[in-house]
């Protein structure tokens, strides 16, 4: 059967636009020369059918198409309409010479790659357009998976050769101000649209550029958290209620388990009168109040100079009169002084961690503190974590690719050495189905936290049967 012209474009046989060059901030791409094998069109394999008459035509309209087009001109125009515009203008001019017939579809087609190659992704455009893959993963040219719905599965594009896939990641990170190239091989990003995206190329990636883009739950609510399963009302009555009253939340899981998401999530529940700060590497939070100042890490210029930590931005977030200060992640030194705040009257504190398990995630805070260099002892160092932390969430991506919160834990105290724990709510696991989905449940562990007396001199009312053990 043969391939479709999308196929054709950017599929395996031939991706729409030959190499690239950088000439500046954006790349665009250079017009393939004449003749019946030069640029993309020699890039059929032996083994794959040669293209039809038909087909042959219609990648030499698309070359004649990126010959005919001042891509730098439409490269300068940020209204993508009228770039649509005149590439639709020009496929229609150039379809009156022809003589062989074509159908809208295949103009729209033509159209559309084209858009993509000038001010899109390249044949990773459709995928990104596709709200419902959460992540885009390169591993090469010919190599592209994509998650949908918990599951990678493989896409059927790809790009031209390792040149291609460079000059795409060359302009996205160009875009927002960011390089890459040998003397800076890797580069971790956000796009315009909340989406982080993570680059690495040779030498440090041995088989070519690699490519992650992955998306935010920011619009996920807490109640389309409960209806995924995530987790029951009355794990959130609790929740909410601490974020209400001022507890210091962390929320610990693995990549990709869905910590962002549920912090965003609940910051829903902070009133909406107060002053929230926050700081991240790459800004993915999206609050949903309206006295937000938002603060995002630096990283080195091309001298290796100017770099901002997070942990710069949490001692300057102190001096920005914050009620609330929220950390998308922490992941070194700045844990310290975190940890400070939330000692020194900077309550209601939120901020996620990796970690497998609370225990892990308190092993990691006290690992993260020694990068600090500060030389605290083991018992100073737990009691700060003690002290400061009241809730430790646990959010695990189960081997079905769904999500959930599979503990809920109360930091308590310390006896001796150790900081105890005590657990209020778990995902007990039950098994596999036959359909391959995790079966389980959620159940109250019968204790009732220490905590709930503080919630209500806050004004919160928890039910009686929130912690009735079943």
């Amino acid at each position: 059967m043969a391939l479709s012209l999308r196929d054709r474009l950017i599929g395996r046989t031939a991706p729409a636009i030959p190499g690239s060059q950088n000439n500046g901030s954006v790349t665009a791409p250079i017009p393939a020369s004449d003749g019946p094998s030069s640029g993309m069109y020699s890039a059929v394999r032996a083994e794959e059918p040669a293209f039809t008459p038909v087909e042959q035509l219609k990648l030499e309209l698309h070359r004649r198409l990126i010959e005919r087009l001042d891509l730098e001109a439409l490269e300068r125009i940020s209204d993508e309409s009228v770039i649509v515009l005149q590439i639709r203008q020009a496929v229609a001019e150039l379809m009156r010479g022809e003589t062989t017939p074509f159908s809208q579809a295949e103009r729209e087609e033509v159209v559309e790659q084209i858009v993509y190659e000038v001010i899109g992704l390249g044949p990773i455009e459709p995928l990104f357009r596709d709200r419902t893959i959460t992540d885009i993963l390169v591993n090469g040219p010919k190599e592209i998976y994509v998650e949908r719905g918990g599951r990678l599965t493989r896409a059927l594009t790809s790009f031209r050769d390792d040149a291609h896939l460079l000059a795409i990641i060359d302009r996205i990170v160009s875009r927002v101000g960011r390089r890459v190239d040998e003397s800076s091989p890797m580069v971790d990003a956000r796009l315009p649209d909340g989406s982080r995206i993570n680059a690495i190329i040779p030498p440090l990636a041995i088989d070519g550029p690699v490519l992650s883009i992955r998306r935010f739950g920011a619009e996920i609510t807490i109640q389309r958290l409960i209806e995924l399963g995530a987790l029951t009302d009355d794990m959130v009555i609790l929740l909410s209620g601490c974020v209400r009253a001022k507890l210091n939340v962390l929320i610990s899981g693995g990549t990709g388990s869905g910590k962002t998401t549920l912090l965003n999530a609940l910051s829903s529940f902070i009133p909406s009168s107060e002053r929230v700060i926050t700081i991240e590497d790459a800004a993915e939070l999206r609050m949903q109040q309206e006295h937000v100042v938002r603060l995002e890490t630096r990283p080195p210029n091309s001298e290796g100079r100017g770099e901002v930590v997070a942990r710069d931005l949490v001692k300057n977030a102190l001096r920005m009169r914050p009620d609330r200060i929220i950390v998308g992640e922490v992941r070194s030194a700045e844990a310290l002084d975190m940890l400070q705040a939330m000692n020194t009257g900077h309550e209601g504190s939120l901020t996620t961690i990796h970690a497998n398990t609370p225990r892990d995630a308190i092993a990691r805070l006290e690992t993260m503190i020694l990068f600090s260099g500060t030389n605290l002892p083991n018992r100073a160092m737990r009691e700060q974590i003690s002290s400061a932390l009241d809730l430790i969430i646990q959010v695990s991506r189960l081997t079905d690719g769904s999500r959930r919160v599979t503990s809920v834990v109360e930091v308590t105290a310390m006896e001796g050495e150790i900081i105890t724990m005590q657990e209020i709510y778990r995902f007990r696991r039950r098994g596999i189905s036959a359909e391959g989905k995790v079966v389980g449940q959620f159940e109250a562990t019968g204790v009732r936290p220490t905590f709930v007396e503080r919630l209500q001199l806050a004004g919160v009312e928890l039910p009686p049967h929130l912690f009735a053990e079943h």
